[in-house]
This record gives structure tokens, sequence and C-alpha cells, in this order.
């Protein structure tokens, strides 16, 4: 008698801008929905434009695990530096509350200064890709393996203080010095559904949230 397939466990994607944790947890074997408070038209997969706390709340039972990934800019370096100054709100908090209410699995990823625990900190080295990308994830409700951080090869190419320099990672943020063309970003990211600089620059490599979701799948089967 033949057997029903397997159905993939379902991830609710908060935050999801183009979907570079979206597509790693794809890879991973989840299925995917995305949700932002902004129209993304280069979303892989089903999206819903809404406020991602407001939609947590009224959807994620739906769902065997989430993932958010909250505005990085209230503790990213530029906001300390070059947007020193401009404020912005900070939603980690109350998205942590709204997931904790749901009992499932989930993890908050976010930038290095980030007020989250760093169960697992990510480099893109750690994956062979040509971009540093430093980031924090804060893992609930199963098993999280941290990988030997690497040693850099080199300094990330571009402008500084009036110098060049060369180097074999890209700095994918921000526009002119040195900073890479959108096909050298998404070579080094390992995107290549979305030429948007913007989304790019806001996205993480799918292959962290691959590696984190092959862990997430003991807990979802």
């Amino acid at each position: 008698m033949p057997t029903e397939p397997k159905t993939r466990p379902r991830l609710l994607d908060l935050y999801c801008r183009a979907g570079g944790a979206g597509m790693g947890y794809s890879r991973a074997g989840f299925e995917v929905v995305g949700v932002d408070i902004e129209p993304i038209d280069d979303y892989p997969f089903e999206f819903h434009q809404s406020d991602a706390i407001e939609y947590v709340r009224a959807h994620g039972n739906e769902f065997d695990a989430v993932h958010a990934s909250p505005p990085c800019q209230p503790h990213s370096a530029l906001t300390k530096g070059t947007n020193k100054g401009r404020t912005y709100t900070d939603y980690i908090k109350e998205t942590r509350l709204a997931l904790w209410a749901l009992n499932k699995p989930f993890i908050i990823e976010n930038v290095q200064g980030a007020p989250i625990r760093r169960d697992v900190v990510l480099c893109g080295e750690m994956f062979g890709l040509n971009v540093i990308r430093h980031r924090y994830f804060e893992v609930h409700g199963f098993p999280s393996e941290q990988p030997v951080h690497i040693p850099h090869r080199g300094r990330v190419r571009g402008w500084r203080h009036g110098r060049y320099f060369d180097g074999p990672y890209l700095a994918v943020h921000g526009d002119g010095g040195g900073k890479g063309t959108v096909a050298e970003w998404q070579t080094a990211m390992g995107i290549d559904w979305t030429s948007d600089r913007k989304n790019l620059a806001e996205a993480i490599p799918p292959a962290y949230t691959e590696f984190i979701g092959r862990q997430l799948l003991s807990v979802c089967r």
C-alpha cells in the first residue's frame, strides 16, 4: 500500500524582506511563509504584507516554528557611526514576548551589538562566502550547534578614510567606496533571485539559516 508523502514543516519568516533567511530554511526542508510591513515583490515564497507582531499573534499557531529578523538599524554600526543621531524603533523585546506566547521553537536573528543571546554566531567565512557578515542567533526550543569561527582571510574591500584596501570580502551595504556591483553582492551572499540593492544589503546569506534549519528539523518532524 503506498505511503502518504511527508509534508514539510511550516516556518513563519517574520520581517522577511527579500527572503535570505527564508531561502535557507526552505533548503533545509521547511515550507516557508514570509511577512513584512512593506510590499516585497521579489520574496520567493508565499508572502503577506502585515505588521509582523500582529501577524504572529493572529496566525503563529498555524506554524511549526518561527524565525524573526527584527530591523537591525537600532543596533547597527552605521547607526552608531555614519547615521549617529537618528532614532529607530527597537522591536526585539516585543517580538520575543509574542514568540514566547506561542510555545513553539523560534529563532531571533540580528546584528552584533543587538540585545539578544549569542546562542549561535555565524560568519560568511564558515560557509566559504566572500562576506564576513557576523550575525547573532537567539535559539529557543531546540539544540543548537556553534561552528568554529574560522580566521578571516584578509580585509573587506573598499575605501577607509581616503585609502583603498583590497581583500577577499565585500561590504554588502551602502553605496560607493568600492562596495561592489549588484552581481558581486549576489555571488558573495549566495542570493540570485533578487537584484534589489536595498534588499541585498538587509539580507543574511541563506547558508546561515540552512545550517540552523537542519538542526531545527530535529524538533519539527
